[in-house]
């Protein structure tokens, strides 16, 4: 896949921020579609399904944040990255639990953009790295068809909660650094974004732990990152202290 075949669609209630974004998209061979609202997102995402969204966090209407929960909901395979303030870490903490995939900053260079959009675009196109189904306890998660299952039930991820999931099965009960979870799943641009990994991973306990306050299988190593404990086998030593919260 490249960026002549990938769909963009603009959510932004500001013309001239769209008008920009639209130049800037076009340029790059980007296709580009615009909504300006979160309401209206919503009925063209449903009509013309983007393969990225470039999502602004303040709009009129439901607002960037509730739109974000709808698009993910109904295009579970896109990536959202969410247009924030630079001076409210709040948003971009809010933008991740609502679904992003990543978030970017105003004021932001063009050359920014396309670098996170292009990371995007390259997780859609390659996943995860093997073609496997993995167990543990009562999950069963297949790379081939990108589906989870918890004893049985399907269990809807978005693009970035598979991924994390996978790569972290895949190296069972090995602690991994957070820079080296972050390269791997967000790409080699990243390793410092602490914030995407707390909570993803907070994303990823409620929806596969039977108790997210005590996980038994997504353990957090203390100074270090996490680790995907499978019950088939004993945890290592350095595992032992790992709790949950980040």
């Amino acid at each position: 896949m490249n960026a002549a075949r990938l769909r963009v669609l603009i959510v932004d209630d500001d013309a001239a921020m769209r008008r920009a974004l639209r130049a800037a998209l076009a340029a790059h061979s980007y296709a580009v579609d615009e909504a300006r609202s979160g309401e209206d997102a919503i009925e063209r995402g449903v009509e013309r399904p983007p393969d990225l969204v470039l999502l602004d966090v303040d709009m009129p209407g439901i607002g960037g944040i509730a739109a974000c929960r709808r698009l993910r909901s109904i295009l579970p395979d896109a990536g959202v990255i969410m247009i924030t303030v630079c001076d409210r870490e709040d948003d971009k903490v809010r933008a991740l639990e609502a679904g992003a995939d990543d978030y970017i900053t105003k004021p932001f260079s063009v050359r920014e953009m396309i670098a996170r959009l292009r990371a995007i675009a390259r997780r859609l196109v390659t996943g995860p790295p093997d073609n496997a189904v993995h167990y543990a306890g009562d999950l069963e998660l297949d790379t081939s068809h990108h589906t989870l299952r918890k004893n049985g039930v399907a269990v809807r991820l978005s693009p970035i909660e598979f991924d994390l999931l996978a790569y972290l099965m895949q190296h069972a009960n090995t602690p991994i650094h957070h820079t080296r979870l972050l390269q791997a799943v967000w790409g080699p641009e990243y390793g410092s974004e602490l914030e995407y990994l707390r909570t993803y991973v907070k994303r990823l306990r409620k929806k596969i732990e039977e108790d997210a306050m005590t996980p038994k299988y997504l353990i957090t190593v203390p100074w270090l990152g996490y680790s995907f404990c499978s019950p088939a086998e004993p945890a290592p030593a350095a595992m032992s202290a790992g709790v949950a919260g980040t």
